[in-house]
């Protein structure tokens, strides 16, 4: 465990080494960033099968600061560095349209950074720290290239996303003034005796703050406002990573690591959460299939299967959350490829407008059929899968009694596949307009990023045979399952 720290002080130290490279030697850079991703991949090789609590700087707690590895952090760190050598990989050539190399690198893997300690922190403070270091590098990232619609983008992105940070300060600060600590496990252990959150008002609003800034973070509705404007106008390769694996590493996970392992999940709480995730897909789907913005149109969709997660998740079900967490690492890999499809499309025509496009598969046959593969899992056909995800989080509504949820969700699934289609038929189907003929496939390692991901579609759908779920997302689940029950063990704070 005393190479734990690794997965924060790697992309931490490729963030400090990168922003030292001078403009003329910009490849350096990608070396860099390249080494970087692939030592994190190396990392949950490595912490497989692992658990155990690093005290850092030798204080135990609840006074020092604690990193955790258990099941669950280890599922998302993985999904996290999958997802982080994909775009790294892409982005070697499609950043050669930008400047300041050294600098996209050096945001980039702070925010990855970020999300590292958000997922490895035993601390609610630094937690509330990993995802401040996050946040405002995205909000540069989106902001990169300097554009005005960039700019209001990524001015509005600040705005709602401090919001949502003061929230989760503001919740914090409550719990701390009740409990006296913000060690995750010492905290778990004074609520149990207080009688769960029922035992407190002022613990009552705590969550009601991390549910709104979460939600926020999540860009869950009815706190999604900022997503569609901040996902489209950022570079690809940052929007592959704000939908495919930001959202969910300082939203999606921290909210319920909060809620199932320190406050506990109550009834009222559980339906919340699955009143949100139904309102997100629900608005998400529909204000996606009109949309004619091609990476506009993946935002409302990232919105939109976000709820597929939380909805599963909130069913407390180790079924459900099984299914949550599932679909959690199937919408990582399918969105980051179709953020990096839209990217390719523009990368060669200079348009994000569909109306404008028809017929480029024979022009771009590796981003058609990546895209195609991606379209397929995220509309929850077989065999790819988006399918077994969906299906398990219906089964689990069916199981729960939650029959209007399992309904809805079949529902928004057959719209997404209405939208999907449409992308297909007006990107890379039909007839090839007369100013693409010209066009030649994106940059090989433009098509390898994009392939690597089409293959782990395909290959994720073995979670679904008993082996492998059980090796990989059962114990995740098992460890929110749990609730705030062995939470010593599990976070490392107190036995």
């Amino acid at each position: 465990m005393e190479l734990f720290p690794l997965f924060v002080a790697v992309p931490l130290g490729v963030a400090f080494l990168a922003a030292l490279v001078p403009k003329r030697a910009a490849r350096v850079a990608d070396v860099l960033g390249n080494l970087g991703s692939l030592a994190l991949v190396a990392l949950v090789v490595l912490f497989y099968g692992r658990t155990g609590a690093v005290h850092v700087g030798g204080w135990a707690p609840p006074v020092g600061i604690v990193l955790v590895l258990d099941p669950l952090s280890w599922f998302i760190l993985a999904t996290v560095s999958a997802v982080t050598l994909a775009v790294t990989i892409y982005s070697i050539r499609y950043m050669d349209r930008y400047t300041g190399r050294g600098k996209y690198y050096a945001l980039f893997f702070l925010m990855v950074t970020g999300m590292m300690g958000v997922v490895a922190t035993g601390d609610l403070f630094n937690l509330y720290v990993f995802l401040e270091i996050a946040s405002i590098a995205s909000y540069a990232l989106v902001a990169f290239g300097c554009e005005s619609e960039e700019l209001e983008a990524s001015f509005r992105y600040a705005v709602l996303g401090s919001v949502a940070s003061c929230f989760i300060l503001f919740g914090i600060a409550l719990l701390y003034s009740v409990f006296g600590t913000v060690n995750m496990a010492h905290l778990a252990a004074k609520i149990a005796a207080l009688g769960g959150v029922t035992g407190s008002t002022t613990l009552t609003a705590g969550l009601v703050f991390f549910l709104a800034g979460f939600g926020l973070k999540a860009a869950l509705v009815p706190f999604h406002a900022w997503l569609p404007d901040a996902h489209p106008s950022a570079p690809a390769p940052i929007s592959a990573m704000l939908s495919g694996v930001l959202i969910k590493a300082i939203g999606v996970y921290a909210l319920a690591r909060i809620v199932f392992n320190v406050i506990g999940l109550t009834t009222t709480t559980s339906y919340v959460l699955m009143a949100m995730g139904t309102l997100s897909m629900l608005f998400g789907v529909l204000l996606a299939v009109i949309q004619w913005d091609f990476k506009r149109l993946l935002a409302y969709h990232s919105i939109s299967q976000i709820g597929y997660v939380v909805l599963a998740i909130g069913l407390g079900t180790p079924l459900g959350i099984m299914g949550g967490l599932f679909h959690l690492l199937n919408h990582a890999l399918f969105k980051s490829l179709l953020f990096l499809n839209a990217g390719a499309v523009e990368y060669s025509t200079g348009t994000r407008d569909l109306q404008k496009m028809g017929g480029l598969r024979n022009r771009l046959p590796v981003t058609a059929n990546t895209s195609m593969v991606a379209s397929m899992s995220i509309a929850g056909i077989p065999p790819f899968n988006g399918f077994f995800s969906k299906l398990i989080i219906i089964v689990a509504c069916i199981e729960a009694h939650q029959w209007l949820f399992a309904a809805l969700a079949v529902v928004v699934s057959i719209v997404t596949l209405a939208s999907f289609i449409k992308v297909q038929k007006y990107v890379f189907m039909g007839s090839l307009g007369e100013k693409w003929k010209s066009l030649r496939e994106v940059p090989v390692f433009m098509c390898a990023a994009m392939v690597l991901l089409a293959l782990a579609c395909l290959a994720t759908a073995a979670l679904v045979v008993p082996p492998v779920r059980d090796a990989v997302l059962r114990p995740a689940a098992d460890v929110l399952a749990a609730g705030a029950e062995k939470v010593g063990m599990v976070l490392g704070g107190v036995k």
